[in-house]
């Protein structure tokens, strides 16, 4: 299987085909509205105007899994992300990216990319200290760690990167900008 044979919903409750991305860079993210990562969707959407023309496609996935981070319903986040950082990307269906429930196309992503640590510095420490808390084998696992998990499709469809919520958002703007 590839990435182009998944599907996703909308927030709108419309059906998305992955395939319809073929040929695109994709920066895929499960989001949040109450996270102290929240900000990101500032960088993100700077990044989705600065390369949507070029061929980007930013793929949001609300996801309340994180310390009920994402409460509302996907009318409210849509609210939310569009009133405070003027989102223009799509907005996908509220979802679980782990555990049973978690949708397909994370269950790929993860099988792709696995976790490769915080990095360092003062956030990539206290993640660490939290997740021992949750998971001592968090680090063993590919599962999705927090909100704000990035990862990067080529326009093959390759999944070339994945960013932990710690990373540098200019990594992950490098990283898109060497795809376009």
């Amino acid at each position: 299987m590839s990435i182009y044979d998944y599907t996703l919903t909308a927030g709108d409750g419309s059906e998305v085909s992955m395939a319809d991305f073929k040929g695109k860079v994709l920066l895929i993210v499960n989001t949040a509205t109450g996270c102290g990562f929240t900000p990101h969707y500032a960088d993100i959407e700077e990044m989705y105007e600065k390369y949507h023309d070029q061929g980007l496609e930013v793929i949001d996935v609300p996801c309340n899994q994180f310390a009920g981070q994402t409460p509302g319903t996907d009318d409210e986040i849509h609210e939310f992300c569009t009133l405070k950082y003027n989102t223009q990307f799509p907005q996908m269906k509220k979802s679980d990216v782990n555990g049973e429930n978690a949708i397909p196309l994370f269950k790929y992503l993860k099988s792709q990319k696995g976790f490769e640590g915080f990095g360092k510095g003062p956030k990539a420490l206290a993640m660490s200290a939290m997740l021992k808390t949750i998971d001592k084998d968090y680090k063993n696992n590919p599962e999705i760690k927090w909100n704000f998990t990035k990862f990067v499709v080529d326009r093959d469809g390759n999944v070339v990167a994945r960013f932990e919520p710690t990373a540098d958002m200019k990594d992950v703007a490098a990283c898109v900008a060497g795809l376009i």
